[in-house]
């Protein structure tokens, strides 16, 4: 009897210790266990040297699957493309994801500028690093706007190319950069509510610990959106020289970055193909990746890519 009672109480002590742990630092916990997921998917997470910086990155798939390298968006990571990893992987492709600089667990150096042309050279950095001489490239929003300035300014390197929500055209914008580094619990729900139509409520403790996240990486977010927002890198003349097929995917509901803007890049890259996930918002490739997935697997996987088609697929 005493030895169940001991046992009760060790049980006890450590439910009080996990719950006191997940209260103090609920990102962290969310973090082990998406990392968990992702070892149970066989997604390998490493660091590789390139370009100056020192690169997290995912990588799953077999080594003999076509390679395709996914590039994360503003204030983003890696694991934002977490659902999208092993599903590409059990496509038989071998999925690269790299942390950008400044992002996830990569580098993030003072002096950098996090401009789309230095965060371009970074995954040019890394394709070479990891000896990638030719890939398929997917990038979601301002991951998207890397990309595709990648086909333009590398062509021998890209493939084929998928865009998701992406930027890197002018469009009259509703909102300031402030909307990306919010600094108080209004302005996280206001974010959260343009980045997607069904917003999930947030506890106060995980309120606070998000608002601690944004203090400490906000910096870059700013540094980003002003290297962004100074037009420099904007590709609005130069998408009739994307040559590389195409594929434009889209959340109907997108009010970060509106399904107008998708419509105006598949209409200025030349035989491009228009894919919209009704229902969905700007997280298209998080939370509508299952008709996502197939749409960009269907894209990649065809003997000749269907060109200057437009499609609508159910969320899920």
């Amino acid at each position: 009897m005493r030895s169940v009672r001991w046992v009760l109480a060790v049980v006890i002590v450590l439910t009080l210790a996990a719950g006191l742990v997940f209260y103090f630092n609920p990102l962290w916990v969310v973090d082990q266990q998406t990392s968990w997921r992702l070892w149970r998917e066989g997604v390998k997470s490493e660091y590789v040297e390139a370009g100056g910086y020192r690169l997290h990155y995912f990588e799953a798939g077999s080594t003999e699957g076509t390679p395709l390298l996914l590039v994360h968006g503003l204030g983003a990571r890696g694991e934002d493309w977490r659902a999208m990893i092993p599903a590409m992987a059990k496509a038989g492709f071998h999925v690269y994801v790299p942390d950008l600089p400044g992002y996830g667990r990569s580098s993030k150096p003072a002096d950098a500028s996090y401009s789309i042309a230095m965060e371009e050279e970074a995954v040019v950095a890394f394709a070479q690093a990891m000896h990638l001489p030719r890939v398929d490239v997917g990038g979601w929003s301002m991951g998207g706007w890397i990309s595709m300035k990648l086909a333009l300014d590398h062509p021998e390197m890209v493939d084929r190319l998928v865009i998701y929500d992406s930027a890197g055209i002018y469009f009259p914008a509703s909102f300031g950069s402030e909307l990306f580094v919010p600094g108080d619990a209004p302005g996280v729900t206001w974010l959260m509510k343009v980045l997607s139509p069904h917003p999930q409520a947030m506890p106060d403790f995980v309120m606070r610990a998000v608002l601690r996240k944004i203090a400490r990486n906000g910096w870059v977010v700013q540094r980003s959106m002003a290297a962004m927002t100074g037009g420099r890198d904007l590709l609005d003349f130069r998408l009739p020289d994307i040559r590389q097929p195409t594929l434009v995917v889209w959340g109907s509901k997108d009010e970060l970055i509106p399904l107008s803007v998708g419509k105006k890049i598949h209409e200025g890259i030349p035989n491009s193909s228009l894919a919209v996930i009704d229902g969905c918002g700007h997280l298209a490739p998080l939370e509508c990746w299952k008709p996502v997935a197939e749409a960009t697997e269907k894209f990649l996987r065809a003997p000749q890519p269907v060109q200057e088609s437009e499609s609508v697929l159910a969320a899920d």
